[in-house]
């Protein structure tokens, strides 16, 4: 990959687009520090996926989409908090209600996307499809949400003359896209997946074939493709956060590949955020584990009240943020009998009481949100 070529910078009168280069080809790794930490890649997401086969992961599943959720929609500008995106609307100060929505539209994406995936393969409809739950009733809203572009678009800047990049003109984009999804279903050149899907996501990012929610969209396929490639068997691989965190070199990087041809740059960049990533993701899980361990055996002290205090838990795991009326829906049980048993595991330290308020007391399973921290 060290001779290539990105595409070709076209003058469109009063400003250039960037006409990429098709992916679907002939693909040479050249790059031995690429396929080192291809190799390294790989078995880091190996251990992770492993995990998923020894713990309860559906369980852990809301939170790591919810986590992915909100770094993705930070990189954006939101600034809804991992705990925040349990809390329902109106428990969301008013201000602060745009973004929570489209953490949630993110959260409902990333879950509908994966169930068509039992019906769709990787492809152009279930990328439109996504993108339109994404933008539904949010910012954006009006701008084709589930269609491609029909108008120039641009990055950066006030105006197309200012613009740090201008993707390809909008009559190229279903072409561009087209080639896109065949080559993310192209079985006949052996390319490693994970190489794959940073081809797919820079070249995704590089078309910007949406007005609006490009940026979250291509995040999303990250995860999407590795599912349909049965690298993971659940959803929980998520990049946003490293993106977030090195988010000037995530830009520089994209950047680089369409002004220097340096894919391998970005394919360094993209593989050390897999194995970071995995290692963390691997942590978590095994720090889950442990607090698991910690939590049963704290609640063997409650006696005859522990078995429904573990139905409460069990309940936090999926949604770590909760009323004591939505419990005594849930349990069945009196709404003296939810109050004690909050009681008890507060005292353990296990939860605590987030609003200070005598009446509509939320609880928040804090040692299981910090694992995601």
């Amino acid at each position: 990959m060290k001779k290539f070529q990105s595409g070709t910078f076209i003058s469109q009168g009063g400003y250039k687009s960037f006409q990429p280069t098709l992916l679907n080809r002939h693909w040479v790794i050249d790059d031995m520090e690429v396929i080192s930490l291809l190799s390294k890649a790989d078995r880091f997401l190996g251990r992770l996926d492993m995990y998923s086969e020894y713990v309860d992961i559906d369980l852990f599943t809301q939170m790591h989409i919810a986590k992915e959720a909100t770094q993705s929609s930070k990189i954006e500008g939101t600034q809804t908090k991992v705990e925040e995106a349990f809390l329902s609307k109106s428990e969301i100060s008013v201000e602060k209600r745009d973004d929570w929505e489209e953490v949630q539209n993110y959260i409902t994406a990333m879950k509908e996307a994966v169930e068509m995936l039992h019906a769709l393969p990787f492809s152009t409809r279930l990328i439109k499809q996504a993108h339109k739950v994404l933008l539904r009733g949010v910012r954006g809203d009006q701008k084709q949400p589930g269609e491609f572009r029909k108008s120039q678009n641009w990055i950066g800047g006030a105006t197309l003359h200012d613009a740090v990049f201008i993707p390809p003109v909008h009559y190229e984009v279903d072409a561009l896209m087209s080639d896109l999804e065949k080559f993310a279903n192209n079985e006949e050149d052996h390319l490693p997946d994970l190489i794959k899907i940073a081809l797919i996501h820079y070249q995704f990012e590089t078309i910007h074939p949406f007005l609006d929610g490009n940026g979250r969209t291509g995040r999303l396929l990250i995860t999407l493709y590795l599912v349909s490639k049965d690298v993971l068997k659940r959803p929980i691989l998520y990049l946003s956060d490293f993106f977030e965190r090195h988010r000037s070199l995530y830009y520089d990087n994209l950047m680089r590949v369409r002004s220097h041809g340096d894919i391998n740059q970005w394919l360094k960049y993209f593989l050390t955020g897999v194995i970071e990533t995995s290692k963390k993701g691997v942590q978590t899980l095994d720090s889950i584990i442990q607090m698991k361990e910690t939590i049963e055996n704290q609640m063997v002290t409650l006696g005859k009240r522990s078995t429904d205090a573990r139905l409460v838990v069990a309940h936090m795991y999926k949604k770590p943020i909760v009323s004591a009326k939505e419990l005594v829906k849930m349990t069945g049980k009196s709404s003296q009998t939810v109050y004690n048993l909050l009681a008890d595991l507060e005292r353990l330290q296990i939860i605590k009481e987030i609003t200070g308020a005598q009446r509509y007391k939320l609880y928040m399973f804090e040692s299981y949100i910090n694992c995601f921290k």
